[in-house]
């Protein structure tokens, strides 16, 4: 069975593996998440489990979401998202999701929104070097040529320029799961996740493994 949940990031550490290798991890708080709403491919045209994780107030949740929850019978969430899964049927609507769905050396991909970085130059944003500090030089931080003069006449798509860093949402493929502890709903992944901490991240088994 496919498998994925819903969780927020606590922050980075390092732990000892049996062999004494000291590897650097990403504490993540999963779950309890709980399946709202099972898609298929004759009623909605695709497969995919919807998932809600996260406590809330009833009255901090609008009507229209408050309506999916009342449908599914569960709790209002704080967040709901979904995951395209071959073998969606195999979950059920109210189903309770925690961090045991995974294991220690499984393959997965995180998703989540990564830090936002404001508006930042050239160099920041894409590691363009800088010209020479020196005081007779008119040219230190700045992006360099911005076209071709008369042909094209005009600056081409995709030019690296100043501009808005950050804040898009980005998947780190192939991580390890390093330690699940099942008591407190921590899953512990091999490497860095996108997003600063308390962010929602969502885990899914790997395309590639």
């Amino acid at each position: 069975m496919k498998k994925a949940i819903l969780t927020t990031k606590v922050g980075m550490t390092q732990i000892f593996k049996e062999d004494g290798e000291l590897v650097p991890v990403t504490v993540l708080a999963a779950g309890p998440c709980v399946v709202t709403q099972v898609k298929t491919e004759e009623k909605d045209g695709y497969s995919a489990v919807q998932m809600g994780f996260g406590d809330i107030r009833e009255k901090l949740v609008n009507k229209p979401r408050k309506g999916q929850f009342d449908k599914a019978g569960v709790p209002v969430k704080r967040f709901i998202r979904e995951f395209r899964l071959d073998d969606a049927e195999n979950y059920e609507v109210g189903q309770e999701i925690k961090a045991d769905i995974f294991a220690a050396g499984d393959k997965i991909d995180a998703t989540g929104i990564t830090k936002g970085k404001g508006f930042q130059g050239a160099i920041k944003r894409f590691g363009q070097s800088r010209g020479p500090m020196a005081h007779g030089s008119k040219y230190h931080r700045h992006a360099g040529s911005n076209g071709s003069a008369t042909t094209p006449g005009r600056v081409a798509k995709g030019k690296h320029m100043p501009g808005h860093m950050g804040a898009v949402r980005a998947t780190v493929q192939n991580l390890e799961v390093v330690r699940v502890d099942a008591d407190k709903n921590l899953i512990l992944v091999k490497g860095a996740v996108p997003g600063p901490k308390n962010s929602l991240v969502m885990l899914k088994d790997s395309v590639k493994a």
